[in-house]
């Protein structure tokens, strides 16, 4: 796990970096990416050959991922292609990860230095997990549930790419054309990892029926806005476009579906 923890720190971080606005985003992210994978593979003394010969092959991956899933959310195709390369770089992190160093060096030094709060000290191969795990569920996991919305057709390839002229980035998690349904149910972006970081800290700590608490009061929260989609239908007050109570359920539940699949499995590669 020490490879794969190190890379979705880095990864991380730099869809975090080109989810914004920002003209050069997709620059940044390309050239933040790869520092701050260097940086932590060089504070976990993770630098044997072995280390990084995989690390640059992941971050080509890496690379191949940002740009299939940034031409994906312009353009509204190729989702699959998107999915496939980030699934062959966790399978092939995890498949050749007993061949990774132990991480210590700087950063377990500091871990000892620290006395951080709590029942023990944390190891560095497991605080590396931790980061990297939530690096992933900031950031990236919205890339990964817009990716997966794509490919079902709960997003309308058509409408996302016919927005790509006049918006540089649109947002994971959202659509700035009138019509789809995540312009009828605001708030995914930082709802969504807000909700995956809720379900992995409880999950950790063992309180999974208070994680179910947390699955359940999305859904509570979200019916008002469907049954107000419902109403409007039937009034004829909603002429931004084609989506239907249907588009939008089916947007809310397959999203929802993703999102917690993916904090689930976010819980079990950290137990």
């Amino acid at each position: 796990m020490t490879w794969l923890s190190i890379v979705l720190i880095g990864l991380g971080v730099g869809d975090l970096v080109r989810s914004s606005s920002w003209s050069r985003a997709r620059l940044v992210a390309h050239i933040t990416t790869p520092v701050v994978v260097a940086v932590v593979a060089v504070l976990a003394d993770v630098d044997a050959w072995a280390d990084v010969v995989a690390l640059v092959l992941a971050l080509g991956v890496a690379a191949a991922w940002m740009e299939l899933s940034r031409r994906t959310q312009r353009t509204g195709h190729g989702a699959l292609a998107a999915l496939g390369t980030f699934a062959v770089l966790v399978a092939g992190l995890i498949g050749f990860s007993g061949a990774a160093s132990t991480p210590g060096g700087p950063l377990a030094s500091w871990l000892a230095w620290a006395d951080l709060p709590g029942l023990a000290t944390p190891s560095a191969a497991r605080l590396l997990v931790l980061t990297g795990l939530v690096a992933f569920n900031i950031a990236t996991a919205n890339v990964i549930v817009r990716l997966v919305l794509l490919a079902i057709g709960a997003l309308r390839p058509d409408m996302v790419a016919a927005a790509a002229p006049t918006v540089p980035a649109v947002p994971p998690g959202q659509s700035s054309q009138p019509g789809q349904p995540a312009d009828r149910l605001k708030g995914g972006r930082l709802l969504g990892p807000m909700e995956r970081l809720v379900i992995l800290g409880l999950g950790l700590v063992g309180e999974f029926g208070a994680a179910g608490i947390v699955i359940a009061a999305k859904g509570l929260l979200r019916f008002p806005e469907i049954q107000a989609a419902a109403r409007n239908n039937a009034a004829g007050g909603y002429t931004g476009g084609t989506a239907g109570i249907d588009d939008v359920t089916e947007y809310f539940l397959v999203g929802s579906f993703v999102s917690w699949l993916i904090a689930l499995a976010s819980l079990a590669l950290a137990a």
